[in-house]
């Protein structure tokens, strides 16, 4: 969940087992509009799901083993079943939280409603709500997609017999470590599209920008490296990852503790920083040579960007 207030945003983990992330905050917020607040020993579900899970996983491997035909689609149907009926569940879940609220809430809206949405995106109040599969779903249904595969080339002959066990195996493999952690890596940055999260401007060079993912996976992109930094350093954010533009390439991230920098006046970057990032040390060498300047590592250049963020005036020209 995205909010002014909460420039972070909220996180809400839904583990096989119990529900995780910021919980706590999230109750708090539901107090005041009538909400129940969450607690993982108030669902079944994560009592039964481990088990599901771990039956699903032996029902794989037995149908492998067996390499028999009519295993491989009860093993399909079933599978779907626990789809259809998990996505029930999860939707009569949040109808029951949206809707059932306190009489006496501190905040009531008349008519309004809070079911959070069972995938993408909604509006609640001043609160941004996306619901998306993480790590463990994207398994679920890859677990899925492989099985109907195996199905499908299955159906082709028996001469495929042999190859359909690897099929099952996969699945298998995906259940087992099922879990909902996010992704670690960056995410592209779209050119001309993105806003720089730090001075709201379009990110529209693909040689100088950056991004930064939080611990709480949040991800915020940025058109300038010294943008970036402005923005860590005055929210106090907790900070797993800096990526940054390899300036040798277009829109192409980089890591930014294994980068090589040039800090020149004449870097002409889009809010003033002056800073160029290489993934070859010796193409940094190459420009710092030419502008009479040296070559800088990430924790040198994170000391040398100026505290002064230059104002749009002053930064016009170089746009």
């Amino acid at each position: 969940m995205d909010a002014p207030q909460y420039p972070e945003g909220l996180r809400l983990e839904i583990w096989a087992n119990k529900i995780a992330g910021d919980v706590e905050i999230i109750n708090g917020l539901n107090h005041y509009i009538g909400m129940k607040t969450l607690h993982s020993e108030d669902f079944i579900e994560f009592t039964i799901l481990p088990y599901l899970i771990f039956a699903y996983a032996l029902l794989f491997l037995v149908t492998a083993y067996k390499r028999s035909m009519s295993m491989l689609r009860f093993s399909f149907f079933a599978f779907v079943l626990f789809g259809v009926v998990a996505m029930i569940d999860f939707w009569k879940w949040e109808y029951e939280y949206g809707h059932n609220l306190d009489p006496n809430a501190a905040i009531k809206v008349p008519g309004m409603a809070y079911q959070p949405p069972l995938i993408g995106f909604k509006q609640l109040l001043n609160f941004g709500a996306y619901s998306i599969p993480d790590l463990g779903g994207w398994l679920f249904l890859s677990a899925g997609a492989l099985i109907l595969i195996a199905l499908l080339r299955a159906w082709k002959g028996k001469k495929q017999q042999r190859k359909n066990a690897f099929y099952l195996w996969v699945p298998f493999t995906a259940l087992v470590f099922t879990t909902s952690c996010g992704s670690d890596g960056p995410q592209p940055i779209i050119l001309h599209k993105d806003p720089c999260d730090y001075c709201r401007m379009s990110i529209a060079d693909g040689k100088f920008g950056a991004e930064l993912i939080t611990t709480k996976h949040k991800v915020y992109k940025f058109d300038d490296i010294s943008c970036m930094l402005h923005f860590k350093e005055e929210n106090k954010i907790e900070v797993k990852g800096f990526y940054v533009h390899d300036f040798s390439e277009n829109n192409q991230l980089i890591e930014a503790s294994t980068a090589w920098y040039v800090q020149h006046e004449q870097i002409l970057s889009p809010m003033g920083g002056g800073v160029a990032a290489f993934a070859s040390k010796e193409n940094a060498l190459a420009l710092a040579t030419e502008m009479l300047t040296i070559v800088n590592t990430w924790d040198e250049i994170q000391l040398q960007i100026p505290h002064h963020h230059p104002t749009t005036q002053e930064t016009d020209h170089v746009h």
